[in-house]
């Protein structure tokens, strides 16, 4: 068996993409003995949408597909973050301690690899207690986005403690992982001599032939993900549907859904005609329901969050995969990546309206030869460049070095 690799987990579904499906997995395929602490929300492990799993992965611990799963029931750390700020600020194992962190110490990994802001935290007093025992192990900070961000709408105090406690951990992280380029300049300035890797959420390469865009009928714009208040607003979307139906035949397909704990969206009647949903796919499933696809749909409020302006979400790599062009508003290193590979369009306000989006439908759709160019650039620089396959090797690569240097 491999060196032993424990993920630390505090808010994401232990299903999710990045951690499980391709992070976990890989490792496992390449011989790592990986294990993961997950949260529990009221007893249950939770889906992507939030939906509990109520009648299966019941076990406190269990297997799936190679990977060891731990539970511990969800902690509320941001009700405690002066307490983590005292702990920290201490610098050796203070006594005060949690479940995740218990848990964690149990494993006695090589290589603790944490995907959250507080995560990370439970890893740093891991680290420590374990390192006191004469245990020397390795700390991965996988910064899925920027925490905390400087335009959210937290008190300044609430910031300035995680300032703080981000500053303190970086002392004690051995490499970060991010998702962004601007991400990864900003942790720069905090320790410049970390070392910050990024892998993109890039899905693994689609095994298919290049999308064959039609240049008549309907013209299908794609929303993969979940439908919800901070991203993929659903009034909007229906909105610009019915604004670019005025001219030409648009419809939209939503691979995906909304949290458990949101309203439904409701579709008018008028455009029930318009909007279909395929529901949760599987990744290898995707690749069918973007058969048809001419554009893929990214929205996001760029005005009020760093995490949005610097955001490279999945559903962005996942258009790209399958040789569909991007539509996007004001989102900096979106707007980077679609300028340098041609790949997309960018309707330039941080806060795009319905009639923005359908100005830029219409206009793409009467240039359906540049936007199928757009889908073809888009392909190839997933296999040459950014697909998971090229992640993966990012990913091997920073487990190597920590593993010659344990």
């Amino acid at each position: 068996m491999g060196q032993k690799v424990c993920f630390l987990v505090t808010e994401h579904p232990f299903l999710d993409a990045r951690i499980f499906k391709k992070e976990a997995k890989s490792l496992v395929r390449h011989g790592y003995d990986v294990t993961m602490i997950v949260p529990r929300r009221n007893g249950n492990l939770f889906a992507i949408d939030g939906r509990p799993f109520e009648d299966i992965f019941q076990s406190q611990t269990f297997e799936y597909e190679g990977v060891n799963i731990i539970t511990y029931e969800q902690i509320d750390y941001e009700k405690h973050l002066k307490r983590l700020h005292q702990t920290l600020a201490a610098t050796v194992p203070n006594g005060w301690t949690d479940a995740l962190i218990q848990l964690g110490i149990e494993q006695e990994a090589d290589i603790y690899h944490a995907h959250e802001f507080f995560s990370v935290y439970s890893g740093v007093e891991i680290k420590r207690t374990l390192a006191a025992k004469g245990n020397h192990c390795k700390l991965i900070y996988d910064s899925h986005e920027l925490e905390p961000d400087p335009l959210s709408k937290e008190s300044k105090s609430k910031k300035l403690l995680k300032e703080q406690l981000l500053k303190m951990m970086f002392k004690e992280i051995d490499h970060v992982i991010t998702v962004s380029e601007s991400i990864q300049k900003w942790y720069q300035t905090i320790n410049p001599s970390l070392p910050i890797e990024i892998i993109y959420n890039s899905p693994p390469l689609a095994h298919k032939k290049l999308n064959n865009l039609k240049k008549t009928g309907d013209f299908v714009l794609a929303f993969e993900g979940v439908l919800g208040k901070k991203r993929g607003n659903a009034k909007k979307l229906f909105k610009l549907v019915e604004a670019a139906n005025e001219q030409i035949n648009l419809k939209v397909k939503i691979i995906g859904g909304w949290k458990r704990e949101e309203q439904t969206p409701f579709i008018p009647l008028h455009l029930k005609d318009k909007v279909l949903f395929t529901g949760w796919l599987k990744y290898d499933e995707i690749p069918f329901a973007m058969e048809d696809v001419d554009l893929g749909w990214i929205d996001l409020d760029s005005s009020r969050s760093l995490n949005h302006r610097f955001a490279m979400p999945n559903k962005f790599f996942s258009y790209l995969n399958n040789g569909v062009p991007v539509l996007i508003n004001q989102c900096d290193d979106m707007k980077q990546f679609i300028e340098r590979y041609k790949c997309g369009y960018m309707v330039d306000k941080p806060q795009a309206s319905a009639h923005d989006y359908a100005e830029a439908i219409l206009w793409l759709y009467s240039r359906r030869d540049d936007l199928k160019k757009m889908g073809i650039n888009a392909r190839k620089q997933m296999e040459s460049a950014y697909s998971w396959e090229h992640m993966e090797k990012r990913l091997l690569g920073i487990y190597n070095h920590l593993c010659s240097v344990i």
